[in-house]
């Protein structure tokens, strides 16, 4: 039951999420004006704009100039929908669903919107991190880095500072990891490889998942970036040297995963130390 009422909760969602992807990265307000058909411009009706049902009725296209209407618009709405239920699912109706649905419904946005623009909107990489700061003094942030430094330093602090801790330097320590690593290339390269959106969106997920979790996060997206673009590349032939790889598409696929099922994969792999 509250599985679904989260995913119906989680489509509303998505479509909000739609309107930040496309006028954030260009900077644009989310308040106003209302929704309006990009091509003629004509504001749409609140009847056609019921998430994924409206898309279906109208078949993809716009009531009044009948242009095409983007996948993208449904795909963020089912998948904001069935990331809500599966919170929901494992963690239940609980404040750590809701800390995890917040989580996820930033990094939906920033996925689609670094594959669609090459951009990670401020809005949710800098507020996310305040977001996830906060969000740490009321659920407790799933690591053990700095609650083992506060034990070894003899630091008697309680569970709330704790938290705020491992958020804090989840988000510092992968960040400036990533930063130093994008630094280096660019120096032994002469070349960008690393956007600063990247590291700042590090920084958030970090807030949220702790020091392992976003070194995890930093694994998988490495490589499930690298081998989709490995893919991608030969099957377009594009040229290696000078394509773009939306990185943050891939850090954010691989974060979700980890929010949802990487505490117990951490805990199977420590645990053959």
């Amino acid at each position: 039951m509250f599985e679904l009422i989260a995913g119906l909760f989680g489509l509303l969602i998505g479509s909000f999420l739609n309107v930040c992807i496309h006028r954030w990265p260009r900077d644009l307000s989310v308040v106003s004006p209302r929704s309006r058909c990009p091509e003629c411009e004509k504001q749409i009706a609140w009847f056609d704009n019921i998430p994924v049902l409206s898309f279906i009725l109208l078949r993809g296209k716009c009531r009044n100039c009948r242009a095409g209407i983007s996948w993208r618009y449904p795909a963020v709405e089912l998948i904001a929908a069935l990331l809500f239920a599966a919170v929901v699912a494992r963690f239940g109706a609980t404040l750590n669903a809701a800390h995890y649905c917040v989580l996820c419904a930033m990094l939906v946005t920033l996925a689609f919107s670094d594959a669609e623009t090459r951009i990670l909107p401020d809005e949710f990489t800098v507020g996310g991190f305040f977001v996830g700061l906060i969000a740490a003094a009321f659920v407790l942030v799933p690591d053990s880095t700095f609650g083992a430094i506060a034990g070894l330093s003899q630091w008697h602090l309680s569970w709330r500072w704790i938290s705020f801790g491992e958020a804090l330097l989840g988000a510092v320590l992968p960040a400036g990891t990533l930063w130093f690593g994008g630094w280096l290339f660019e120096k032994l390269r002469q070349k960008q490889g690393l956007g600063l959106g990247d590291v700042k969106m590090m920084a958030m997920v970090g807030a949220f998942l702790g020091v392992r979790g976003t070194l995890l996060t930093l694994i998988a997206g490495s490589m499930l970036g690298s081998l989709v673009g490995i893919i991608y590349i030969k099957a377009t032939k594009q040229d290696a040297a000078t394509y773009e790889l939306p990185f943050g598409t891939f850090l954010a696929a691989s974060a979700i995963a980890v929010a949802l099922v990487g505490g117990p994969l951490i805990d199977w792999y420590l645990k053959g130390f």
